[in-house]
């Protein structure tokens, strides 16, 4: 496996793009391995996959776990086109509140490594897309949060003004109410 790791603005959180072969039957690539990721700086033990499918104008996010079940990410968009997105939760970074967004797509095959100590969402940018992501811990409600997907302070430049969103999603905190007590210090 070739890839090409990209830094963000954002320590930790890095783009991933994979050289892949393609011909006339398709394309194959090897989407993840230990060895090569490691060798890259990209240090994870996965746990959980999971595999989603969303309609244009669905927005999930923005979504984290606390400390009592942390979660790092390797996101990737297998069908249609998603606008992905970071925010960096961590009270100790510079670049705490800041938020870092990228197109995956299943022609780039770009990934996003999100590590623990971000909140993450995407907003479906195609009439129909799927996301697969790797988590380092398994899911669990009750340590889950998030922040609300349009507040002012993070300003993410999201593709709609209206998204559709889950009821959950309706009702996160404000980055503001965030700070008074931080998950990530």
């Amino acid at each position: 496996m070739k890839a090409r790791i990209t830094e963000t603005p954002l320590a930790g959180l890095m783009v991933v793009d994979i050289d892949y072969f393609q011909d006339e039957r398709g394309f194959f690539m090897e989407s993840w391995s230990k060895k090569d990721f490691a060798a890259a700086g990209i240090h994870a033990d996965f746990v959980q996959d999971s595999h989603s499918a969303s309609r244009y104008g669905v927005l999930r996010g923005l979504h984290y776990q606390d400390l009592r079940a942390p979660t790092g990410k390797l996101v990737r968009c297998t069908v249609g086109r998603i606008l992905d997105v970071a925010v960096d939760l961590r009270a100790g970074s510079q670049t705490y509140g800041k938020s870092f967004t990228v197109e995956l797509t299943d022609k780039n095959k770009s990934l996003l490594w999100i590590p623990i100590g971000f909140a993450h969402g995407f907003a479906t940018m195609s009439d129909y897309c799927e996301v697969q992501y790797k988590q380092t811990d398994f899911y669990n409600p009750e340590t889950e949060g998030g922040i609300a997907w349009n507040d002012p302070e993070v300003g993410i430049s999201w593709p709609y003004t209206d998204p559709i969103l889950s009821k959950r999603d309706q009702l996160q905190q404000s980055f503001a109410e965030y700070r008074k007590n931080p998950a990530f210090r």
